[in-house]
């Protein structure tokens, strides 16, 4: 009898070890814990588990509970393992005093953390700490911070709850979770007495603050998924030494990025680790559940080896479109076939013919605007003599288009009444803004010609640079280099920017500003009046530079003439009084225009603004008034006065006063404020300048009748030479 028992030791022995060595195990192997199903190369004990890797090597406690490194296992899937993962935290007194808590370490033996875990913290005012211990240690954090309950629910941002991806080295042994406070817990300790750190499957926690601050123990540990793979060495190099099981598996690469796992292929389902019945087996699609054929008719579904076929009786064939059998009847389907193909082909025929009908329509369209909008004119002009240092690049329409996206909302940077304009970006990257005016008078195209042709020339630091037209819209698109840091306007009265412009800004601003527009009106080629000069029209950079842009209203004056009859144009609050009434426009209009930009620039207050009272609500009446009662320093911006300033403040105030005098003559000429202007950089005012230009302080005021007219912001008419709507040079933005 001993005998008999030795030989069947030994027997059992040798299948265990046979069956070990051929990467499976033995057949009396535990296949369940509680509700848990264990997946090989998973095992409980010697001979279930892959030998190679004892971290394979899983517990059944007597309560039915799985567990792998102190964590119980919710599931075992052919990548990864599904485990509960326990609460780090710390509880807090109202004192801020801890009165307890506990940081957790978890063993990770030969696997590894999974990329779909998210490490989080939940709490205020705390931080915590996730650490790895192993080759390479790893440490990764989140911090918290919050004085009140947070508003919103779902979004750890950062006010009461943090989280973090997680990436762990392969080589890692082990973490641990640890939170703490940073700061005064009693501030926080009605609605958040403690703080918790956690690893967490992604899509497991939703952050709740009016709960979750409070009372999260309530939640004892969360799902944490752990990657495995087999050995450390890919399909390639383990050859046909890997445990994947026979024909209807494949070795793939590991995606932690060690060693490889098996896959079932396409059509099988199972275990790709075992080459038993358990293994990787054909799915019948015909009476599956789960993964269904897609045959019309069920009697027609055949199972075969990794797929289903439907089969059709002897003169039916597979509509493979519906899946369902359709009588045979050759004849009828050719000649439905053949008329289908001609009728296809003569529709094809048809379109290609539209098309480049439609392409040719489209080209004499573009031609015809070209000549229309004085491109022919302007060609001809740039290659003639005359124009040396014009540098006018002509766009297509097509790459007009494109640069802005179709004309996307999105890229429109401002609407006035001069046009829209838009942000390009063109082929080499480069930022333009793209002016599409409104529809204007071709009976004006040499003027609109000659006026693009000076301003492209004019290249001054302080003038926003034209870079080109594209002249095939049925309006002309003028190109602009791109201003970034938004308008003068913006930055005294808009809110989108930072600490308001000092004074010594304020004043470098209206140096460059009265410089560029005396550099417009004494030594351009030919002098351009500006028109519309205004804190909206003034560009700034990075570096708070002046630009002067929107020549839309803008005209240029032939030498031996002093002013020009136009149509009224300009914007209320900046328009000079005495163009307004009589439709005489020169160089003095823009040195009015100029007085109130000044106005702005000492004030911060707007040029006209119905909320001062009646008297004052343009703003040359409103500091007239307080020069007129000595208190300029009321209305003077307060973030600008100093003791050392003031006297340079006022002498700029005389500046603005003796350029927005109503009659024109009265007025300084644009070089000589921009010189005045450019001394109070220098060296202190000399009370000169009133001399020069007599008359009172209440001689600035505005007419009346420029206020009883207001409506709109920018005004509209007919020239009044012409009697024609003019046609408007673009500017950028």
């Amino acid at each position: 009898m001993k005998v008999q028992h030795l030989i069947l030791v030994a027997t059992f022995f040798y299948l265990a070890y046979t069956e070990l060595v051929n990467g499976q195990p033995r057949k009396d192997c535990q296949t369940r814990c509680g509700n848990v199903t264990i997946e090989y190369p998973f095992g409980t004990s010697p001979g279930c588990y892959y030998a190679d890797d004892p971290s394979f090597n899983i517990t059944c406690n007597e309560r039915e509970e799985l567990i792998f490194g102190g964590n119980k296992v919710i599931n075992i899937s052919h990548t990864e393992l599904r485990v509960w993962n326990d609460i780090s935290y710390a509880c807090y007194d109202s004192e801020g005093n801890v009165t307890e808590g506990v940081s957790y370490s978890y063993s990770l033996a030969n696997l590894s953390l999974s990329r779909n875990n998210k490490f989080t913290l939940v709490g205020c005012n705390a931080f915590a700490l996730l650490s790895t211990t192993g080759a390479r240690d790893y440490s990764t954090g989140c911090l918290s911070a919050c004085d009140s309950p947070p508003a919103g629910n779902g979004d750890c941002n950062g006010e009461g709850c943090c989280r973090t991806d997680v990436y762990v080295p392969l080589d890692s042994i082990g973490f641990e979770t640890r939170p703490s406070s940073y700061g005064n817990m009693t501030v926080t300790h009605d609605f958040n007495p403690c703080i918790y750190a956690f690893l967490a499957e992604n899509g497991t926690f939703h952050f709740n603050a009016s709960e979750d601050l409070k009372n999260l123990r309530n939640v004892k540990e969360f799902p944490v998924l752990l990657d495995w793979s087999i050995g450390n060495q890919t399909c390639d190099q383990v050859g046909n030494r890997s445990i994947c099981g026979m024909n209807n598996s494949i070795c793939v690469n590991s995606t932690r990025g060690t060693g490889y796992n098996c896959k079932c292929l396409e059509g099988f389902e199972g275990n790709p680790y075992l080459s038993n019945e358990k293994g990787c087996q054909d799915i019948n699609e015909c009476i599956s559940t789960i993964h269904k054929h897609n045959c019309s008719d069920p009697r027609t579904c055949r199972n075969k080896d990794g797929g289903f076929d439907c089969k059709c009786r002897s003169g039916y064939r597979l509509d493979t479109t519906t899946m369902s059998c359709k009588r045979k009847d050759f004849g009828w389907a050719t000649i439905l076939l053949g008329t289908t193909i001609g009728f296809l082909s003569i529709l094809l025929l048809i379109t290609c013919v539209q098309q480049r009908m439609k392409r040719r329509k489209t080209a004499e369209l573009r031609q015809k605007f070209f000549e229309q909008n004085g491109g022919g004119m302007l060609i001809q002009r740039l290659s003639g003599p005359g124009t040396p240092n014009a540098n006018v690049k002509i766009f297509t329409e097509e790459g007009m288009k494109t640069s802005t996206n179709g004309y996307d909302q999105s890229r429109i940077l401002g609407q006035g009444g001069q046009g829209t304009v838009y942000k390009g970006i063109l082929p080499d990257n480069s930022i333009v803004a793209i002016k599409k005016a409104r529809l204007g008078d071709n009976s004006q195209v040499e003027q609109f010609i000659n006026e693009v042709l000076v301003l492209s020339q004019i290249n001054h630091r302080n003038v926003v640079k034209l870079l080109g037209c594209c002249l095939e819209t049925e309006v002309p698109l003028l190109v602009y280099e791109f201003i970034n840091s938004g308008t003068l306007f913006d930055h005294l009265h808009g809110s989108l920017f930072g600490p308001s412009l000092t004074w010594e800004q304020r004043l470098r601003i209206a140096v460059e500003i009265g410089g560029t527009l005396a550099y417009l009106h004494s030594s351009a080629s030919i002098p351009i009046t500006h028109r519309d000069v205004k804190t909206a029209n003034i560009l700034l950079d990075e570096n708070l530079t002046a630009k002067v842009a929107d020549f839309g209203a803008s005209r240029l004056i032939p030498m031996d003439k002093e002013q020009l009859t136009t149509m009224v144009q300009g914007t209320i609050g900046y328009l000079d009084p005495e163009y307004y009434h009589t439709g005489l426009l020169n160089e003095k209009s823009d040195v009015y225009s100029f007085g109130v930009v000044v106005m702005e620039l000492l004030t911060g207050q707007k040029a006209l603004c119905f909320e001062r009272p009646q008297q004052s609500k343009h703003l040359v009446n409103y500091i007239a008034s307080a020069m007129k009662e000595n208190r300029l320093h009321e209305v003077i911006d307060e973030k600008v006065i100093n003791e050392k300033n003031w006297k340079e403040i006022e002498e700029a105030v005389r500046v603005a006063m003796e350029c927005t005098r109503v009659t024109g003559e009265e007025r300084p000429l644009m070089k000589e404020v921009a010189a005045k202007l450019e001394g109070l950089t220098v060296t202190k005012a000399k009370h000169q300048w009133s001399d020069q230009y007599p008359g009172e302080v209440t001689e600035n005021l505005v007419g009346v009748g420029i206020l009883s007219e207001q409506g709109d912001t920018s005004s509209t008419g007919y020239d009044s030479i012409k009697n024609v709507a003019s046609m408007h040079v673009a500017a950028g933005r």
